[in-house]
């Protein structure tokens, strides 16, 4: 009898990184993909993005809205109290054997916990990382405790999701999966890139994502107003701006972004999403890719694209050589780019070697889910420590 494998994805981001798992599921004969769909996906504000998931050909088991149109943290925790009513009726009707669940949001946190009440075993993906300017790091540690089965992206991060107390055995280090894009995808050029935006690139461009930092002394605003002022100083490269996150703070964002936009249209394209291929076709051809994402990190590295990794949101994150951190202030981000730009600093890029592996992430996974045992009973595994502690 085959598996039943559900996969949650509340954010654009999040299911192009799990694009290519959800192919290999879907193409196993032992195993049934469920698709669960929440969040931004069905947000208009946030460009409804479970429609690129169905042009993809996938199917859609249960939507699931949960936002509010709301800015507040607030709204962020009744948002969650929805997420919980709604993913109980959804995952009491699909009844999957195993659901995989990528990262830190605050749905994903919603839906891990319905998930484990429910007694449905939890496949974690991207635990043991730090991001000390966000609660996102909080949420992904609770999402750790959570689960069952743990896929980590480097073996530093494996040593933490053990050192939180889970099984050696229940815990591999299996790379980003955001990575089997590089061996998998086809991208495009620069110039289909151009023509599916309807924008004309015809200069050396900048790729810019910035999301509210909800943890660290970073106020939305004005760090974003602090960028924009920023890119106003490299006038003779072009940008695309993508939305942020629907984190508390992120709609106050979006006007200004908008404004920038519509103040230099044959400059600046502002997008709600790219869709993974074109981001990460963008990425490729980018001079530099700007802002506070994950992505930044842990994808662009590998395309030997120099990253400006802007204020606290990212913090503690392993980066490789080529990822450049900076305040988030008019002068500092300014100099950061002026020294990606650099020659010696572009030919530095050109031997980045990524701590995020190289792109078989998805195949290990499978593996991993097939092999497990469905017992629910977990052991707090005990690190023995010196008594200095």
């Amino acid at each position: 009898m085959n598996k039943s494998i559900c996969v949650f994805t509340g954010t654009r981001a999040e299911y192009g990184l799990l694009y290519w798992l959800l192919k290999d599921i879907e193409s196993d004969h032992e195993l049934d993909l469920q698709l669960l769909v929440s969040g931004m996906h069905l947000s208009p504000e946030f460009g409804c993005t479970y429609q690129q998931i169905e042009k993809d050909g996938f199917k859609i088991d249960e939507k699931i809205e949960v936002l509010l149109s709301s800015d507040t943290p607030i709204g962020v925790s009744k948002s969650m109290g929805l997420a919980i009513l709604g993913f109980a009726d959804s995952l009491n009707r699909l009844a999957p054997d195993i659901i995989v669940i990528l990262g830190d949001r605050f749905e994903a946190l919603a839906a891990a916990q319905t998930a484990m009440i429910l007694r449905i075993p939890i496949v974690h993906i991207h635990g043991g990382e730090i991001t000390e300017g966000a609660y996102d790091d909080a949420i992904r540690h609770a999402i750790t405790k959570l689960s069952n089965l743990h896929c980590t992206s480097t073996d530093e991060y494996r040593r933490r999701v053990i050192q939180l107390g889970e099984s050696p055995l229940s815990v591999k280090n299996v790379g980003a999966i955001g990575l089997d894009h590089l061996i998998r995808s086809k991208f495009m050029t620069v110039e289909e890139l151009s023509s599916s935006l309807s924008f004309k690139i015809d200069k050396p461009f900048f790729l810019v994502t910035y999301h509210p930092v909800t943890l660290a002394n970073e106020p939305a605003v004005e760090s974003f107003e602090a960028l924009l002022n920023s890119l106003d100083h490299f006038e003779d490269f072009q940008v695309i701006l993508t939305y942020p996150n629907a984190d508390d703070g992120g709609r106050k964002i979006i006007p200004l972004l908008e404004s920038y936009a519509a103040k230099y249209p044959k400059r600046v394209l502002a997008i709600t999403s790219l869709g993974q291929q074109r981001y990460l076709s963008a990425v490729k051809h980018a001079a530099v890719v700007i802002g506070n994402s994950s992505s930044g990190i842990i994808e662009v590295p590998s395309f030997n694209v120099p990253t400006v990794n802007i204020g606290m949101r990212q913090k503690g994150r392993i980066a490789a050589k080529s990822v450049l951190h900076c305040k988030a202030d008019t002068h500092s981000i300014i100099s950061s780019i002026e020294i990606a730009l650099s020659n010696p600093y572009k030919k530095k890029g050109e031997h980045v070697v990524n701590p995020y592996g190289q792109g078989n992430a998805s195949k290990q996974i499978i593996e991993m889910i097939k092999n497990f045992s469905n017992n629910q009973l977990k052991s707090f595994f005990d690190i023995k420590v010196s008594n200095e502690l």
